[in-house]
Protein backbone atom coordinates (compact mmCIF):
# COMPACT_ATOMS: atom_id res chain seq x y z
CA UNK A 1 0.00 0.00 0.00
CA UNK A 2 1.22 3.17 -0.99
CA UNK A 3 -0.05 5.30 2.15
CA UNK A 4 -1.42 7.68 -0.23
CA UNK A 5 -5.12 9.60 0.64
CA UNK A 6 -6.49 8.87 -2.83
CA UNK A 7 -10.08 9.99 -2.01
CA UNK A 8 -10.99 12.72 -4.62
CA UNK A 9 -12.21 16.29 -4.12
CA UNK A 10 -12.92 19.32 -5.87
CA UNK A 11 -10.97 22.56 -4.74
CA UNK A 12 -13.36 24.84 -6.61
CA UNK A 13 -12.55 28.51 -6.27
CA UNK A 14 -14.80 30.96 -6.66
CA UNK A 15 -13.99 32.65 -10.02
CA UNK A 16 -15.27 29.75 -11.96
CA UNK A 17 -18.88 28.21 -12.21
CA UNK A 18 -19.82 24.72 -11.99
CA UNK A 19 -18.82 21.32 -10.44
CA UNK A 20 -16.31 19.03 -11.90
CA UNK A 21 -17.01 15.45 -12.76
CA UNK A 22 -14.54 12.89 -13.03
CA UNK A 23 -15.54 10.17 -15.12
CA UNK A 24 -13.32 7.52 -17.08
CA UNK A 25 -13.00 7.70 -20.65
CA UNK A 26 -16.05 6.58 -22.66
CA UNK A 27 -15.43 5.99 -26.39
CA UNK A 28 -12.91 7.68 -29.25
CA UNK A 29 -15.12 10.76 -29.93
CA UNK A 30 -13.49 11.97 -27.00
CA UNK A 31 -10.06 11.63 -28.56
CA UNK A 32 -10.62 14.83 -30.33
CA UNK A 33 -10.69 16.92 -27.23
CA UNK A 34 -8.62 15.14 -25.19
CA UNK A 35 -5.74 15.60 -28.13
CA UNK A 36 -5.50 19.15 -28.33
CA UNK A 37 -5.77 19.30 -24.38
CA UNK A 38 -2.50 17.44 -23.79
CA UNK A 39 -0.82 19.24 -27.72
CA UNK A 40 -1.73 22.57 -25.40
CA UNK A 41 -0.53 22.16 -22.08
CA UNK A 42 2.52 19.51 -22.79
CA UNK A 43 5.99 20.59 -24.49
CA UNK A 44 6.67 17.25 -25.65
CA UNK A 45 5.03 16.46 -29.11
CA UNK A 46 3.04 13.21 -29.07
CA UNK A 47 1.69 11.57 -32.44
CA UNK A 48 -2.36 10.34 -32.65
CA UNK A 49 -0.22 6.81 -32.68
CA UNK A 50 0.58 7.22 -28.85
CA UNK A 51 -2.40 8.60 -27.60
CA UNK A 52 -4.18 5.74 -29.41
CA UNK A 53 -1.90 3.24 -28.20
CA UNK A 54 -2.51 3.76 -24.66
CA UNK A 55 -6.55 4.64 -25.16
CA UNK A 56 -6.78 1.04 -27.19
CA UNK A 57 -4.72 -1.13 -24.76
CA UNK A 58 -5.95 0.66 -21.15
CA UNK A 59 -9.03 2.29 -21.63
CA UNK A 60 -9.42 2.24 -17.96
CA UNK A 61 -6.61 3.74 -17.37
CA UNK A 62 -7.23 7.05 -18.84
CA UNK A 63 -9.34 9.12 -16.90
CA UNK A 64 -11.60 12.94 -17.61
CA UNK A 65 -12.61 15.82 -15.77
CA UNK A 66 -15.67 17.37 -17.22
CA UNK A 67 -17.11 21.25 -16.21
CA UNK A 68 -20.55 20.41 -18.06
CA UNK A 69 -19.93 19.29 -21.14
CA UNK A 70 -16.46 20.40 -21.45
CA UNK A 71 -13.43 18.16 -21.01
CA UNK A 72 -10.75 20.28 -18.57
CA UNK A 73 -8.42 17.52 -17.64
CA UNK A 74 -6.99 14.01 -18.40
CA UNK A 75 -4.78 11.69 -17.68
CA UNK A 76 -3.49 8.71 -19.57
CA UNK A 77 -1.94 6.19 -17.76
CA UNK A 78 -0.60 2.21 -19.02
CA UNK A 79 0.12 -1.02 -16.89
CA UNK A 80 2.85 -3.27 -18.17
CA UNK A 81 5.35 -5.84 -16.88
CA UNK A 82 8.58 -4.38 -16.32
CA UNK A 83 11.83 -6.14 -17.07
CA UNK A 84 12.60 -6.32 -13.19
CA UNK A 85 9.41 -8.44 -12.89
CA UNK A 86 7.14 -5.75 -10.85
CA UNK A 87 3.68 -4.94 -12.62
CA UNK A 88 4.54 -1.40 -13.70
CA UNK A 89 2.17 1.59 -13.88
CA UNK A 90 3.29 4.65 -15.89
CA UNK A 91 1.68 7.79 -16.07
CA UNK A 92 2.30 9.37 -20.05
CA UNK A 93 0.28 12.49 -19.79
CA UNK A 94 -0.91 14.70 -16.91
CA UNK A 95 -3.15 17.60 -18.20
CA UNK A 96 -5.65 20.42 -16.81
CA UNK A 97 -6.83 23.27 -19.01
CA UNK A 98 -4.79 26.53 -17.80
CA UNK A 99 -8.26 28.30 -16.86
CA UNK A 100 -8.99 25.49 -14.30
CA UNK A 101 -5.71 24.92 -12.72
CA UNK A 102 -4.89 25.68 -8.58
CA UNK A 103 -8.63 23.79 -8.29
CA UNK A 104 -7.14 20.35 -7.16
CA UNK A 105 -8.27 18.83 -10.75
CA UNK A 106 -4.88 17.61 -11.59
CA UNK A 107 -4.27 15.69 -8.34
CA UNK A 108 -7.81 14.55 -8.55
CA UNK A 109 -7.04 12.61 -11.95
CA UNK A 110 -3.61 11.53 -10.63
CA UNK A 111 -5.44 9.87 -7.38
CA UNK A 112 -7.78 8.12 -9.37
CA UNK A 113 -5.23 7.03 -11.53
CA UNK A 114 -3.53 5.17 -8.76
CA UNK A 115 -6.25 3.79 -7.19
CA UNK A 116 -7.49 2.21 -10.86
CA UNK A 117 -3.20 0.86 -11.10
CA UNK A 118 -3.87 -0.09 -7.31
CA UNK A 119 -6.67 -2.18 -7.96
CA UNK A 120 -5.42 -4.10 -10.97
CA UNK A 121 -2.14 -5.12 -8.22
CA UNK A 122 0.54 -2.74 -9.71
CA UNK A 123 3.63 -3.02 -7.58
CA UNK A 124 4.85 0.47 -8.51
CA UNK A 125 4.09 3.62 -10.64
CA UNK A 126 7.12 5.78 -12.51
CA UNK A 127 6.79 8.73 -14.75
CA UNK A 128 8.74 11.26 -16.40
CA UNK A 129 8.64 15.64 -16.06
CA UNK A 130 10.88 17.95 -17.07
CA UNK A 131 12.93 19.22 -14.35
CA UNK A 132 12.10 22.59 -14.72
CA UNK A 133 8.23 21.60 -14.06
CA UNK A 134 8.53 22.61 -10.21
CA UNK A 135 4.66 22.54 -10.09
CA UNK A 136 4.47 18.33 -11.06
CA UNK A 137 7.16 17.84 -9.29
CA UNK A 138 5.31 19.53 -6.11
CA UNK A 139 2.06 17.92 -6.84
CA UNK A 140 3.96 13.91 -7.76
CA UNK A 141 6.09 14.07 -4.46
CA UNK A 142 2.73 15.02 -2.21
CA UNK A 143 1.23 12.03 -3.76
CA UNK A 144 4.26 9.92 -2.11
CA UNK A 145 6.68 10.07 -5.50
CA UNK A 146 10.02 10.34 -5.11
CA UNK A 147 13.23 11.10 -7.37
CA UNK A 148 14.66 8.21 -8.55
CA UNK A 149 16.99 9.06 -11.89
CA UNK A 150 17.78 11.88 -13.77
CA UNK A 151 17.41 11.45 -17.27
CA UNK A 152 19.69 13.70 -19.52
CA UNK A 153 18.57 15.53 -22.44
CA UNK A 154 15.30 13.36 -22.13
CA UNK A 155 12.60 15.25 -24.14
CA UNK A 156 13.18 16.29 -28.04
CA UNK A 157 13.75 19.65 -27.23
CA UNK A 158 16.63 18.09 -25.19
CA UNK A 159 15.27 19.74 -22.21
CA UNK A 160 16.13 17.39 -18.18
CA UNK A 161 13.86 15.14 -16.30
CA UNK A 162 13.38 13.12 -13.61
CA UNK A 163 11.91 10.25 -13.67
CA UNK A 164 9.85 9.65 -10.61
CA UNK A 165 8.58 6.75 -8.32
CA UNK A 166 5.69 5.38 -6.10
CA UNK A 167 5.96 1.98 -4.81
CA UNK A 168 2.47 0.42 -3.56
CA UNK A 169 4.40 -2.85 -2.83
Amino acid sequence: MCGVDLSMTDNSNSRMAGTIEYRPFADEAELGRLTELIEHDLSEPYSAFTYLYFIRNWPQLCHLAYDGDRMVGVVICRLTHHKSGTLRGYIGMLAVDKDYRKRGIGSALTRQALETMRNMEADEIVLETEIVNSGAIRLYESLGFVRDKFLNRYYLGGQDALRLKLWLK
